[in-house]
């Protein structure tokens, strides 16, 4: 597995939950059927935090499809789900699918599948679902590969949420005289091909949603979602600097030495308590209109 991953996982769940839309998870919440169970698909679910954040959002009960093309990640997502459920007394139980989340005002029926999502040709997982949702996903897909997403949408009359899109905006406090530089080659190497589609939308990935969904006649409605990440939050923005230094430098080699010490000097600001970094994502929620 790669444990990197499943670490940064970690670290982000906290600032993805305090940067999401609360108006868009409400709206979804409503336009879903509040009737029998609702069926609902998590696409590339990692270690299942969209769960997590929309079961206890939801009407209730629910049946979940957690696809992801990670075993490893797949592994996860009970043990990440189980520590959740714990906080809040909450009951996980095995049963002939997955495992099952009970409360007082909830039921969760959880299945995990291996798939690998490249073409999203494969249009089984979405029969049946009331509402197909990823969490972090559209700017690694390509626009080709969201257009079929949203033809898998609409096919099943499904409605659709989609959060913490990265938009191509970032600033950093205090800030440094290369990060503009940085920013403009980490969202350059946002649009490398990511193995989901062709070359990965990357910052365009809002507009190419909106575009997709509005073309198979869907309602809908966007918000912010950025991530606001303060002085304590040190393994987080370390990480986070460290990908983008990774990133900057894969896109233009030449500038290896101009990034590694902007990277220098960005960590000094981290471990020195004064980093803020602010980093802009967009959340989208789509469902089909009514005429």
């Amino acid at each position: 597995m790669d444990e990197s991953l499943a670490r940064w996982l970690r670290l982000r769940e906290e600032a993805d939950w305090a940067a999401r839309s609360a108006a868009l998870t409400y709206a979804i919440a409503a336009a879903v059927p509040n009737t029998g169970t609702l069926h609902v698909l998590d696409l590339a679910t990692g270690t299942g935090s969209n769960l997590r954040f929309l079961a206890e959002r939801l009407p209730s009960p629910q049946r979940w499809l957690l696809l992801d093309r990670s075993p490893d990640l797949l592994a996860l997502v009970r043990a990440r789900t189980e520590e959740w459920a714990a906080a809040r007394q909450y009951e996980v139980r095995s049963s002939a699918t997955g495992f099952s989340i009970r409360a007082e005002r909830l039921s969760c029926q959880v299945e995990t599948r291996r798939m690998d999502l490249n073409l999203l040709d494969e249009a089984t997982p979405f029969e049946g679902r009331h509402l197909v949702t990823a969490s972090a996903l559209l700017d690694l897909v390509s626009e080709g590969w969201v257009r079929s997403l949203a033809a898998h949408c609409r096919a099943v009359g499904a409605a659709a949420l989609f959060t913490l899109t990265y938009d191509g905006r970032s600033s950093c406090d205090p800030a440094e005289p290369e990060d503009d530089l940085v920013r403009g080659l980490m969202n350059a190497h946002q649009h490398r091909d990511k193995g989901l589609g062709g070359p990965a939308a990357g910052p365009d990935a809002m507009a190419a949603a909106e575009r997709a969904f509005e073309d198979v006649g869907y309602v809908i409605r966007t918000d912010a979602s950025d991530w606001v990440i303060g002085p304590d939050a040190r393994d987080f923005q370390g990480e986070l600097i460290d990908g983008w230094a990774q990133a900057a430098t894969e896109q233009q080699p030449d500038a290896a030495a101009i990034i590694a010490d902007w990277r220098t000097r960005r960590l000094a600001h981290v471990d020195a308590g004064r980093s803020r970094i602010v980093v802009g994502h967009h959340d989208l929620a789509a469902w089909p209109r009514r005429d």
